[in-house]
């Protein structure tokens, strides 16, 4: 081997060693390394989802009993909080008592792809009768319904068979109709016809449980 040569093959030696150490390290680290890639490029974050969360809350608007539709600032806010509050939601269990639920369908949506469970039960008797089989974090429910009678005052109802059977969950009644004049029962956790206003008091309802305030 000639002098200038092997001046040029000692020059290349540390950058060789450092191509070295660098493979060693990933292979070294390869099989720890590939199974978290993996797991975080298939995990589906609710912010991923909220795509059409704003359209959702209009179509909400639009359909629902809870029909005051949200200006376009209460929009953001509102979809803003969703996507902060994802880890909260997720796996939250909801009771949406309410004779017509195809009504609350872009909310139901919504919640669901937040990683929610939403039961739709259409009178008092089927609620009481998941609550036997299911536990819930919180009840929604309108404030008349046809299935049965007073229909005027089925969600009081509600709340009333819950109180006599000892079940504590609160209740948000979700009702364009709803006059908190006529008194306001004090089962009620809150009251809206906004479906906003509905979207924060999940919320609010579901960090209280996760951060462990009582009701």
């Amino acid at each position: 081997m000639s002098q200038a040569v092997a001046v040029e093959v000692i020059k290349a030696v540390p950058a060789m060693l450092w191509v070295a150490f660098a493979a060693l390290v990933y292979f070294t680290l390869r099989s720890a390394l590939v199974p978290q890639l993996a797991r975080l490029n298939s995990v589906k974050t609710p912010m991923l989802e909220l795509g059409f969360a704003e359209q959702l809350l209009d179509e909400a608007a639009a359909k629902s009993e809870v029909g005051t539709p949200p200006s376009a600032s209460e929009r953001r806010a509102a979809v803003s909080r969703l996507q902060h509050a994802g880890e909260i939601l997720r796996e939250g269990r909801i009771l949406w008592v309410d004779d017509n639920p195809s009504w609350n369908m872009p909310l139901i949506r919504l919640f669901r792809q937040l990683g929610m469970i939403v039961d739709t039960p259409r009178s008092t008797d089927e609620a009481l009768a998941d609550l036997q089989r299911r536990s819930y974090d919180l009840v929604l429910s309108d404030m008349r319904r046809d299935t049965e009678q007073p229909a005027e005052t089925a969600g009081i109802t509600l709340i009333e068979a819950l109180e006599r059977r000892g079940i504590h969950l609160p209740v948000v009644i979700a009702a364009a109709g709803f006059d908190p004049r006529l008194g306001v029962h004090p089962g009620i956790f809150a009251y809206t016809n906004a479906v906003d206003d509905l979207v924060h008091y999940v919320i609010d309802v579901m960090e209280r449980i996760k951060f462990g305030t009582a009701f």
